[in-house]
C-alpha cells in the first residue's frame, strides 16, 4: 500500500502545481498584454502578438475557472467559452508570422492580406458553433481532477484547420529568419521560430482525440506532463514577448531590456509569489487547524512587501550588469544616471538660494535680502527674504555694480545702493559679475565686524556657485535639446534596419537625395511661387495622390501634402509655447502663417541663430514625414492613403 498511497500524494501534488502554473500564465500573458498595448501598439508585429497573447490568456483563465466550478453547468459554460482563443489563435498565429514577413521586408501581394481576414471569419464561425450548439464539441466529462468536452463531428475538420494554419504560420516565420541579416536579429527570430511551436501546443484541446482517458489510467505522468508542458508554455511566451517587445520602438536596446525587465519583475514573478505562498498558507493553515484566511491574508502582504523590498535593492545592479554592455557602456550610463538624479533644479536653486539670503539677514541683523542672477538682458530675482519686495529697477543696480559707479567698495567688496547694501557674486574662473546678494541696510554705511564680512563672503561664494551651476545646466540643456533630434534619428535608423536591410538608407537615402533642400524651398514659397509650382517634390506618389483630391492643381496638392507633414509633426494636446512644441511652432508660424524671423523668435522667446537652428531640424523632420508618406504609399499591404485638404 505504500507505494500506491506515495503515487497517488505525487499526482496530487504536480496537480496542485499545474494549477498554480495555470494562474501564473494567465497572469503572464495578461502582464504582457498589457505591455504590448502600452509601448508597441502602433506597431503591426507587436499588435497581431497582442492577438496571440489574448487568446492564450482566454484559454488558461476558462481552464482556471473551470478547474474550481463546483457545477456542471458553469464547468461546461467555461469550458466553452475557452474556444474563443482555441478558435482564433491559428489565424492569430498565423496573422502573427505575417506581420513579420512584412517587418523583414516581404510585404504581401494581397494573398497573406485576404488570407487573414478569411481565417477570423472562419475562427468566428468555429467559435460560435462551440459555443451555441453540439456539433464540434458536446457534454463536459470530468475524468481525475481533468475536465473536458467531447469531441463532436466536426471537431476533426477543425483538428486539420489547426494544424494546416499552424504550419502554414510556422513556416512563414522561418521564411522572416532567413531574411534577417545582422547576428542580433536573426538571433532574436530565431528565438521567435523555437518558441512559436508552444503556440498551438498551449491551446489546443488535445483530451478530444485521446478520449480522455490519459488522466484516469496515468494520472501521475499526465500531472507532471502539464506540469512540464505550462512551465515550457510560460517561459515560450515570455522569450516571444522580449522579441516582439523590440518592435515599433526606437529605443536603445538597454532601455527596452530594462523596461521589459521591470515590468517583469513587479508584474507577473511578483504575483505568481504571492499567489504561490498564498496557496500554500491555506494548505498549512488548515492541516493545522488554524484559521486560514488570517494565515493566508498575513502570508500575501509579507511576501509583497519582502518581494517589493528585494526588488528595489536588486533591479539596478542586475539591471546594469545584464543590459548595460562593457565596462565603458556601464561608466557613461552611470554618469547620466547620476546627473538626473542630482540635477540641480529651477526649484532647488531658488530653495538653496533662499536659505543663503535667510542666513545672511540672520548674520547681519537685517530685515530682509534678495539674490538676482546677471543675465545679458538685466537682473532676474532668483530668491527673497523678508517682507520687502526687491527695486523694480533691479537692472539699474546690476549695471551701477558692474559698472562701480553707484559708489566705491566700502567694506568687503560691498557698495551701497539706495538702502542696500548690494555684493557682487562673480564666477569661480573668470570671475565674471553673474549675480547680486542685496541686504536691506540697518544703518547709511555698513559697519561688518571681520567675522561677519568673513562668513558674509562665504555665503557669498555658495550663493555665486549654485548661479554658475545653474547657467552651466542651462548650457548643457540647450546642446541636449539640439542632439536630441539627431541621435532620435540615427535610433530610428537603427530600429527600422533591425530586420530588413532595405531600412537601412531609405530613410536617409530620400533624405540625402536633395528632399531637405527640396522641401526647405517649397516651405519658403508655401502660399505660391515657382519654387513650390516647380518642385522636385512634384514627381512624388504621394503628392501624384493628392492630385487627384485637388482637380490636378499641382500647387495645391503639394502644399496640401506638405500640410499633412507639419501637422504629423504636432505632438498631441492641445497647442502650447513649450519646448515640446517648439519644432511645430516654428513650422506653423514661419511657413504657414509667413511670419518674420525676428517676430517668431520673440513669441517663442528663442535668440534668431537659436531659431535657425531649429528652423532646419524642423525642416528635416517635415522631409522624414514626407519619405514616410511616401513609403506608405508604396506599400502594397497599407491602407489606402489620403492627403488631406488646407
Amino acid at each position: 500500500m505504500l507505494l500506491p498511497d506515495l503515487l497517488n500524494f505525487f499526482a496530487n501534488f504536480f496537480a496542485w502545481l499545474n494549477q498554480i502554473l495555470t494562474a501564473t500564465i494567465v497572469i503572464t500573458a495578461l502582464s504582457l498584454l498589457m505591455y504590448s498595448l502600452t509601448f508597441n501598439l502602433h506597431d503591426r508585429a507587436a499588435r497581431s502578438f497582442s492577438t496571440v497573447l489574448f487568446a492564450i490568456s482566454v484559454v488558461f483563465v476558462s481552464d482556471s475557472f473551470a478547474s474550481i466550478s463546483g457545477s456542471p453547468q458553469a464547468i461546461e459554460t467555461w469550458l466553452r467559452f475557452q474556444w474563443l482563443g482555441i478558435a482564433f489563435m491559428p489565424t492569430a498565429y498565423f496573422h502573427f508570422s505575417d506581420a513579420m514577413l512584412a517587418t523583414t521586408g516581404l510585404l504581401s501581394r494581397g494573398r497573406r492580406y485576404v488570407a487573414v481576414r478569411i481565417g477570423y471569419l472562419l475562427s468566428a464561425i468555429f467559435f460560435s458553433v462551440a459555443a451555441f450548439t453540439d456539433w464540434l464539441v458536446f457534454d463536459p466529462t470530468v475524468e481525475g481532477r481533468a475536465q473536458h468536452l467531447q469531441a463532436g463531428a466536426l471537431f476533426y475538420i477543425f483538428t486539420v484547420l489547426f494544424a494546416l494554419a499552424s504550419i502554414i504560420a510556422w513556416f512563414n516565420l522561418y521564411r522572416a529568419y532567413r531574411r534577417c541579416l545582422t547576428a542580433s536579429t536573426r538571433r532574436r527570430a530565431a528565438y521567435l521560430l523555437v518558441a512559436s511551436i508552444a503556440l498551438p501546443i498551449s491551446v489546443f484541446p488535445y483530451l478530444l482525440l485521446v478520449g480522455g482517458s490519459t488522466p484516469s489510467l496515468h494520472p501521475l505522468i499526465f500531472w507532471w506532463l502539464s506540469v512540464l508542458g505550462n512551465l515550457i508554455i510560460g517561459a515560450m511566451i515570455t522569450l516571444m514577448a522580449y522579441v516582439v517587445a523590440f518592435f515599433g520602438t526606437a529605443q536603445p536596446d538597454r532601455v527596452i531590456k530594462s523596461r521589459l525587465f521591470q515590468h517583469l519583475l513587479r508584474g507577473p514573478f511578483v504575483a505568481s509569489i504571492v499567489l504561490g505562498i498564498m496557496v500554500i498558507a491555506g494548505r498549512a493553515a488548515r492541516a493545522l487547524g488554524n484559521g486560514e484566511s488570517q494565515v493566508v491574508a498575513v502570508a500575501a502582504i509579507g511576501t509583497l512587501i519582502l518581494l517589493q523590498y528585494v526588488i528595489t535593492l536588486a533591479r539596478i545592479p542586475l539591471e546594469r550588469r545584464l543590459f548595460y554592455g562593457g565596462l565603458k557602456d556601464r561608466s557613461d550610463v552611470l554618469r547620466i544616471q547620476t546627473l538626473g538624479e542630482r540635477l540641480l533644479t529651477a526649484d532647488d536653486t531658488h530653495e538653496f538660494l533662499e536659505s543663503v539670503a535667510a542666513a545672511a539677514c540672520d548674520l547681519l541683523r537685517v530685515r530682509s535680502a534678495f539674490v538676482a542672477a546677471v543675465e545679458a538682458d538685466g537682473a532676474r530675482v532668483e530668491a527673497k527674504i523678508g517682507l520687502d519686495n526687491p527695486p523694480e529697477d533691479s537692472n539699474v543696480l546690476t549695471l551701477a555694480v558692474m559698472q562701480n559707479g553707484a559708489g566705491a567698495a566700502i567694506q568687503s567688496g560691498l557698495f551701497v545702493w539706495d538702502d542696500y547694501w548690494v555684493l557682487p557674486l562673480r564666477s569661480g574662473i573668470e570671475s565674471e559679475v553673474i549675480g547680486l546678494l542685496a541686504l536691506k541696510a540697518r544703518s547709511d554705511q555698513p559697519d561688518l565686524t571681520h567675522e561677519e564680512a568673513r562668513t558674509l563672503q562665504a555665503l557669498a561664494d555658495r550663493a555665486a556657485a549654485a548661479l554658475e551651476d545653474r547657467r552651466a545646466q542651462r548650457k548643457l540643456f540647450s546642446t541636449v535639446e539640439t542632439l536630441l533630434p539627431h541621435v532620435e534619428r540615427l535610433q530610428k535608423l537603427r530600429a527600422a534596419s533591425r530586420y530588413t536591410s532595405a531600412n537601412v538608407l531609405t530613410p536617409d537615402s530620400k533624405v540625402e537625395a536633395g528632399l531637405i533642400q527640396n522641401v526647405r524651398e517649397a516651405l519658403s514659397q508655401y502660399w505660391g511661387g515657382p519654387k513650390l509650382i516647380n518642385s522636385p517634390l512634384l514627381r512624388l506618389k504621394v503628392v501624384e495622390r493628392a492630385l487627384q483630391d485637388h482637380d490636378g492643381n499641382a500647387a495645391n496638392a503639394l502644399r496640401a501634402v506638405l500640410h499633412d507633414a507639419i501637422e504629423r509633426v504636432k505632438p498631441e494636446g492641445q497647442r502650447r509655447f513649450t519646448a515640446e512644441w517648439i519644432i511645430y511652432n516654428i513650422l506653423e508660424m514661419k511657413f504657414m502663417q509667413g511670419r518674420r524671423v525676428r517676430e517668431v523668435a520673440l513669441r517663442l522667446s528663442v535668440s534668431e541663430a537659436d531659431l535657425y537652428r531649429k528652423q532646419r531640424v524642423a525642416i528635416e523632420q517635415v522631409a522624414r514625414m514626407i519619405a514616410t508618406m511616401e513609403r506608405e504609399i508604396e506599400g502594397v499591404d497599407e491602407d489606402e492613403y489620403t492627403i488631406a485638404g488646407d
